[in-house]
């Protein structure tokens, strides 16, 4: 496939890609909408639960304070130490003689409500507590007994168990007592799931992928189903532009949804009316013809009996304007209709063709045109017009020159010649049939007109204006037709 082809398959003007895009957003704006109702209600749950949660861990904290404070001094460090040697709690417990500096983890909502929770608790439960420091930390930067003691220097079966948990690696909470001068209980635990990791992210890893792969199948069924819909409607407008072209087509196979089916046999119906619409013109013409040749031929022998010269000579005058008029018209039919099939046609050859009609004697025609490859179009019909304005520019404009180009929508042939131009008022009036400015009796007014009518019939145009260095441009805008 070619690149231009490419570009207008996927062009966003299409209406596939305007119903994806259409699509896509709604996706977007229905799933942030969803999304941010569920994670304000989900983020009001797990406040609540990490609350309550940490109220629990924060009353099990005071009952071991408690139970540690009855104890005799001398005996709390015996406890700790069988503790420890049994495998340890769901706590590490230890007696410090300062606060332990703690590198605390980046604040969020729930760190802060667990935080709170806990102070309100044990400030509530322990009211001859001096002060309580509460904080969440790295289990790799958790200090224990000692500033210059982590958690990676201790014995494994002292509290890794305890503050550690596989690859996971959670925030560990501690919690620091002053329960006399120069005597800090520290306790530190974990979070029972699902809180382990205080995890505050509006989606997760597996959340992005499931809203992406749902995503993409959506647009790709989507695609799909108005791909399906729009091959009835492509195939409706590429009809609709052949027959402008040639009126003679086959009539579409209707299918596709209900209004399409409708749209296609409405569309089977014009072809129909206008073909015979044509075929009742051209029919209404050559009987016309056929009728008047008699009756002119008549009047010219009747004419011949006059014995008065002059009147003779009028009368005369008045057949051939009559005759002229007869023939004008039935030209314009037939040049206008284009009965000829597409075919790939080299514009560069029949730019030369018409150009050495002129070019025989003197140089009348120059060129200047860049490569044109072969594109589809009606042979006859494209010679047809430039023969007609080239001629037209040697004759009035003594010289013509031609120019080429092409670009991503049309080809454009500029002619232009020496002439002394056309009044800007009678620009569009030549156009017109019978319209003539010259004063010669060499044709009927009618090639201006035939010109633009068959570059309209092929989906082009033609313009004129008085160029800025003097004498008539003339440009002819032909669409390449890329469609076979």
């Amino acid at each position: 496939m070619s690149r231009s082809r490419w570009l207008r398959r996927f062009n966003l003007n299409t209406l596939v890609a305007r119903t994806l895009l259409l699509t896509l957003l709604a996706v977007v704006c229905s799933q942030g909408v969803l999304t941010a109702i569920w994670y304000q209600k989900t983020k009001q749950d797990e406040l609540a639960g990490i609350r309550d949660t940490s109220a629990s861990m924060a009353n099990m904290f005071a009952s071991t304070v408690t139970f540690f404070q009855k104890l005799p001094i001398k005996y709390r460090h015996i406890v700790l130490d069988q503790i420890r040697n049994m495998g340890g709690t769901r706590f590490f417990v230890s007696f410090n003689k300062e606060e332990l500096i703690v590198d605390p983890i980046p604040d969020t909502p729930l760190k802060l409500a667990s935080m709170t929770s806990v102070s309100d608790v044990l400030n509530e439960k322990l009211p001859s507590i001096q002060a309580v420091s509460v904080e969440f930390s790295k289990a790799e930067n958790l200090r224990l007994l000692k500033n210059d003691i982590f958690l990676n220097d201790l014995p494994k079966s002292w509290a890794h168990h305890t503050l550690t948990l596989g690859p996971l690696d959670p925030p560990v909470l501690v919690v620091q007592l002053k329960i006399a001068q120069g005597e800090w209980l520290y306790i530190a635990a974990l979070l029972p799931s699902p809180y382990i990791q205080l995890d505050d992210t509006m989606l997760t890893q597996d959340q992005m992928v499931f809203l992406i792969t749902s995503t993409t199948l959506l647009l790709l069924l989507t695609f799909l189903l108005v791909r399906a819909q729009v091959k009835p409607l492509r195939r409706l407008a590429k009809a609709a532009n052949d027959m402008s072209m040639d009126i003679d087509q086959p009539p579409l196979i209707e299918q596709g949804a209900t209004e399409l089916v409708t749209a296609t046999r409405a569309f089977n119906r014009m072809q129909t009316r206008i073909r015979k619409y044509i075929a009742d013109r051209e029919h209404l013409f050559s009987s016309i013809s056929h009728d008047l040749k008699t009756p002119i031929t008549r009047l010219r022998l009747r004419a011949e009996l006059l014995d008065d010269d002059a009147k003779r000579d009028k009368f005369n005058l008045d057949l051939d304007e009559l005759e002229m008029m007869v023939k004008g018209a039935l030209q314009c039919v037939r040049d206008t209709d284009l009965h000829e099939n597409n075919a790939y046609i080299d514009l560069n050859e029949i730019i030369r063709s018409v150009s050495e009609m002129h070019n025989q004697v003197h140089t009348l025609v120059s060129v200047t045109s860049e490569p044109i490859e072969p594109f589809i179009a009606k042979p006859l019909a494209i010679k047809r017009v430039l023969t007609n304005l080239v001629d037209n520019a040697v004759k009035y404009g003594d010289r013509a020159f031609i120019n080429v180009e092409e670009t991503p929508n049309w080809i454009i042939v500029t002619i232009q010649d020496k002439g002394p131009g056309i009044p800007k008022e009678k620009i569009e009036a030549v156009f017109e049939p019978y319209v003539r400015l010259a004063t010669d009796k060499d044709g009927h007014g009618l090639g201006l007109g035939i010109c633009r009518s068959i570059l309209h019939g092929l989906g082009g145009d033609l313009i004129m204006r008085n160029a800025d260095v003097g004498g008539l441009e003339v440009q002819v805008f032909i669409p390449p037709n890329l469609e076979a």
